[in-house]
């Protein structure tokens, strides 16, 4: 009997101890996600930056391969004008890595003032966290090409996107001028150093490396030295704190610390300098035959203005008014905003997708979705962001929740698109009053919708811009 209860007992003191392990073990990956999810909250930057020169005081070694970069092209354009010492116009389009100041744009702007003291660049900061391909597609005219740069350098390969969007981000650009320079730049996330570190690219890298070869672009993969460092043991791609000895790349394995920017930069500087040492003299970039499909070419973003018609309970409100939204007032100046239920947006545009960026937050609810007067459902995609809409008989409607994890206690800009088949259409969205259930989205992270619940317990909405791959309809008839 004595054995029996010590058996008992033995396993109920394991019981709990694993038990208790793992709460610490969730509570620890709570915490985490909970320091990334914030990590990348922040809103706009300015889109025209002020380049701070220290940055620049990072070593560019003597790392060789040559399958760090593909000059191909390479920056005709760029390097004419700066031999003439003319200004210059610099921008960066990507995601979060290209938003923070210390991932490699800060260290590569500087490096270019360093290199050429004597000219005038302007520095132009398109990033926008958690976005890829697809919203780059749409806010390409806006945020980089209404500023003329002389070269653009595209990151986009971490959070991904149609491969046909960037296609879309390479066509416009030529289109818009043909003497504008692009270079594709190439970042990773964890799992992808054991690629470079066995000579291999990663897969999603290879295939948009497809893109530069049949435009004749630049491309560089930003981490191949730091791939090799890692097999060599002199970096640790992740870690929270410094480790005596070793680099440290990044805390959270995507976004590069200052020491992991630095080799990025390192690795745009190595590929610059042989780009240099071969530059031609200007040089129009052919638009040839589209490799994909259907490329994005035709992606916009609008502002919603009077081409869009609003029921009455909608108002313009300044990003610059409230604290919460002057983040993103670099992005838009103003947001439309509404609360009630059944209060509505309506155009009407030709083209095969449209979809919105707003600004997610404790408060908002969801949309439901009309189109040309019927009800539709949402068919999943190959893409997170991108839903199909096909007509429905049922009597639900469709709804984009603009309410996700992010939303917890914290706003973020983010975005949905709804793609549809090609055509003339009519829009018809409207706030439901179905709230979601947002307890269950937050997960384990319901701390302050437990102690707040009024704030969550709303259905408001802040339009930033209206996404549309074609044109909108009013806007086709006043050319």
């Amino acid at each position: 009997m004595k054995n029996v209860l010590l058996k008992v007992s033995i396993c109920s003191i394991v019981l709990i101890l694993l038990s208790c392990r793992l709460s610490f073990a969730q509570q620890t990956q709570n915490r985490t996600s909970d320091s990334l999810i914030a990590a990348s909250q922040t809103g706009a930057m300015p889109l025209i930056f002020p380049v701070n020169q220290s940055f620049g005081n990072f070593a560019v070694s003597d790392f060789n391969d040559e399958k760090e970069f593909s000059i191909r092209g390479g920056l005709p354009n760029f390097f004419s004008k700066a031999k003439s010492g003319k200004p210059v116009t610099i921008a960066y389009l990507g995601g979060s890595i290209t938003r923070a100041d210390e991932c490699y744009r800060m260290q590569f702007a500087a490096y270019l003032q360093n290199t050429y003291p004597t000219i005038t660049f302007k520095s132009i900061n398109a990033g926008i966290s958690g976005t890829g391909t697809d919203l780059g597609a749409c806010r390409l005219q806006e945020q980089v090409l209404n500023y003329h740069p002389d070269v653009v350098f595209v990151e986009l390969a971490v959070n991904g996107g149609p491969n046909e969007a960037m296609e879309g981000i390479v066509r416009q650009i030529i289109k818009h001028n043909p003497q504008t320079d692009i270079c594709l730049i190439y970042t990773i996330y964890k799992a992808q150093t054991r690629y470079y570190s066995v000579g291999k690219y990663p897969p999603n890298i290879e295939s948009l490396d497809k893109l530069a070869v049949h435009y004749n672009l630049p491309s560089i993969h930003l981490g191949m030295e730091t791939s090799i460092l890692e097999k060599e043991d002199k970096l640790v791609f992740a870690a929270a704190n410094p480790v005596l000895g070793k680099i440290v790349f990044s805390k959270d394995g995507v976004h590069p610390t200052q020491e992991g920017g630095n080799l990025y930069a390192a690795a745009m500087a190595r590929a610059f300098n042989k780009m240099k040492d071969g530059a031609a003299e200007i040089t129009s970039h052919v638009l040839s035959k589209p490799l994909l499909k259907s490329n994005w070419e035709d992606a916009h973003w609008y502002p919603f203005n009077a081409n869009i018609s609003f029921s009455k309970g909608w108002k313009e409100g300044g990003t610059d008014k409230v604290e919460s939204f002057k983040q993103f007032n670099p992005w838009f100046s103003t947001v439309m905003q509404a609360e009630k239920a059944g209060e509505y947006l309506s155009f009407s545009f030709v083209g095969d997708a449209f979809g919105i960026f707003d600004i997610g937050g404790p408060e908002v609810g969801q949309l439901a979705i009309e189109l040309d007067g019927k009800k539709v459902k949402l068919m999943p995609t190959t893409n997170a962001r991108i839903a199909k809409a096909v007509y429905s008989d049922s009597n639900e409607t469709a709804l984009l929740n603009r309410f996700n994890i992010n939303c917890n206690n914290r706003y973020r800009g983010q975005f949905d698109i709804v793609e549809v088949e090609p055509g003339k259409h009519h829009v018809k969205l409207f706030i439901s009053d179905r709230i979601a259930d947002k307890k269950t989205i937050l997960g384990n992270n319901v701390n302050d919708i437990i102690l707040h619940p009024a704030k969550y317990d709303q259905t408001k909405i802040y339009l930033g811009r209206l996404l549309i791959r074609g044109e909108l309809e009013s806007l086709k008839h006043e050319k």
